[in-house]
């Protein structure tokens, strides 16, 4: 395992990363974010595993660093087809997704055993679905859980809208409660009147969604609410008041699935709540883990 300090060029001063690169037994390959709270992780610090949606981690992720802040260590790590290590026809269905989740965990040295202290579980729409799955998988391993807007249950009465087919700029007014910062954040600033940036970026949305798509195509509904009651850890369902892509009733529908959780809707913010109203849910999912 090699660690390779990544530099913050955030305008706003953040906590320090370190980029480790992990092979797991199943031969993928995953880069990993470390991030230490201040002064180092101590014996008794408690470790948060975050996982991504759809879109990947950005270069500054608030949420993480609020964590970090409030003496959290964080490992986050990339999924196949968000990195140019590739990798992506190791993982076929949800099955591979949750089993590669617990491989990194392992290859981190995560587990229980491993002279670690509590670890939990944190995940944003499609990391939330695969976060569950691996809660469900071996619950005896995770203390609590948040999830953010998770995907993975399907509501007839209200159906998620296909982000598949949408051109890039029809995901802003979707995945976020102001489509305009919506936008900025999505392109990173990027100029797409440049066909070669433009060009890049349809590549690698490709390929990602290409990924995600193993489950999360047609719809993102892998019978999880079947699997549920195993997923025996306090969990705290995060969601946006105004998010419209993965809307509120869902919130209750996944309360109503797990055995022990509870709902913190966050005025101010769609499906991309980590990045509209980032300290509400650094609040909330703080006092959760620590409680």
């Amino acid at each position: 395992m090699s660690a390779t300090e990544l530099d913050s060029t955030d305008a706003a001063p953040a906590p320090a990363f370190d980029e480790v690169i992990v092979t797991t037994r199943r031969s993928v390959t995953a880069p990993v974010r470390v991030y230490e709270p201040a002064g180092g992780a101590s014996a008794g610090t408690a470790t948060v595993l975050a996982l991504h949606g759809a879109g990947g981690w950005l270069p500054g992720e608030p949420v993480l660093d609020g964590l970090v802040e409030a003496g959290l260590r964080v490992v986050a790590p990339v999924w196949p087809a968000w990195s140019e290590h590739g990798d992506e026809d190791r993982l076929s269905d949800m099955a591979d997704f949750a089993l590669h989740g617990w491989d990194v965990a392992t290859e981190m040295g995560l587990l229980e055993g491993d002279g670690n202290s509590e670890l939990h579980l944190l995940g944003h729409s499609m990391g939330g679905m695969i976060a569950a799955e691996m809660a469900a998988l071996a619950p005896q391993s995770v203390a609590r859980m948040a999830l953010l807007c998770p995907a993975g249950i399907w509501l007839g009465d209200h159906p998620i809208p296909d982000i598949f087919a949408m051109l890039p700029y029809q995901l802003a007014e979707v995945l976020f409660a102001d489509p305009n910062v919506g936008e900025e954040v999505l392109t990173g600033g990027a100029d797409f009147s440049d066909n070669e940036t433009l060009t890049r970026f349809m590549v690698a949305r490709a390929r990602q969604q290409g990924m995600a798509g193993k489950i999360l195509f047609p719809i993102p509904n892998r019978r999880f609410s079947e699997r549920a009651y195993r997923v025996t850890v306090p969990t705290l369902l995060v969601w946006g008041r105004q998010d419209r892509l993965i809307p509120p009733a869902y919130a209750d529908a996944w309360q109503a699935a797990l055995p022990e959780a509870s709902v913190e809707l966050v005025d101010g913010a769609g499906h991309m709540l980590p990045y509209e109203q980032p300290a509400a849910v650094v609040a909330a999912v703080t006092a959760h883990l620590q409680g």
